[in-house]
């Protein structure tokens, strides 16, 4: 059986930016362990397939995974998978209902003259906000100090809205740009409240980064030691979401445009919508642009 696949880069508006994403369409029939195996030979951040949705009134399942691990959720997978679908479709869809492992994620088409050009996720969870920890902690994981970490909002705390991580805020552009991961560090402190990847950001923006309202980077543990995702979704709508629970604004929009992946060479434009009210979040959402890249198919050896 040949199995259709497509490449996409989600959060970019141009190829060769944002996060790689394999989407294999045809993914009825496969075990959870021909899933990994795959995923594992793409070797992207993550890889969906697309099944059949076991409700006939949502849009497909969609399972996500890493090289090493299936996740319940993630951001950008939603967002390109998403693309993808609406791309190929005859129909001019306004919104997809995915079934996941975390729940029902709603996700958004964007069009410019007709034309699909991105998605927004809703995040299928609310905020939980999971385990806090020290600026030393966190200053380890990344080789920096604690001077490093910023906490006159919030301390380093593992948050999530369906996978969760934990997020920081640093002082400095420059802090952002030295950190690295360390991995003894990281064996002493995660994982925390579920928590195995870390997420920090700065909104110390110079004038050639002008227009994101936070930098930011996230390290997660891989096959090969520690990797860095150039733009992540589910971590960028969690932070948004914990600092949307901090602002004092109680009814109406908090809206940020997050930029990641500019130290990898991977430009990637995240933007957040959390909607409050009463002093409580209702919705959070995060989208961006896509461009499709490859496609192909395989073979599974043994398949007719």
């Amino acid at each position: 059986m040949q199995r259709r696949y497509i490449t996409v880069d989600v959060f970019t508006d141009r190829a060769f930016g944002g996060n790689p994403l394999a989407v294999v369409l045809d993914a009825g029939g496969l075990s959870t362990a021909q899933m990994q195996a795959i995923a594992t030979e793409f070797n992207y951040s993550e890889t969906t397939f697309v099944l059949p949705p076991q409700n006939p009134g949502h849009d497909a399942e969609v399972r996500i995974f890493t090289p090493v691990r299936e996740l319940p959720f993630a951001g950008h997978p939603n967002v390109g998978t998403a693309f993808v679908l609406a791309r190929r479709s005859n129909e001019p869809w306004p919104r997809l209902l995915f079934e996941e492992k975390a729940g029902i994620v709603p996700v958004e088409i964007w069009r410019e003259q007709g034309e699909v050009v991105g998605a927004e996720l809703t995040a299928p969870q609310p905020l939980a906000r999971l385990a806090k920890l020290s600026a030393e902690e966190v200053a380890a994981c990344l080789s920096l100090t604690a001077d490093d970490i910023k906490t006159d909002r919030h301390v380093p705390e593992a948050v999530g809205v369906g996978t969760p991580f934990v997020v920081a805020e640093l002082h400095s552009r420059d802090a952002l740009r030295r950190a690295n991961p360390d991995a003894a560090a990281f064996g002493r402190t995660l994982p925390r409240g579920g928590a195995f990847s870390v997420y920090f950001y700065t909104r110390d923006i110079p004038a050639a980064e002008a227009g994101c309202d936070l930098q930011a980077r996230m390290f997660m543990r891989g096959t090969g030691g520690f990797s860095e995702d150039p733009a992540t979704g589910s971590a960028t709508v969690a932070a948004a979401a914990l600092l949307a629970t901090l602002d004092p604004l109680r009814d109406g929009e908090l809206k940020l445009t997050v930029g990641q992946g500019f130290d990898m060479g991977r430009p990637s434009i995240l933007r957040t919508t959390v909607e409050k009210e009463g002093g409580a979040l209702l919705n959070a959402y995060v989208g961006g642009n896509c461009v499709q890249m490859m496609e192909g198919t395989f073979q599974l050896a043994g398949e007719e």
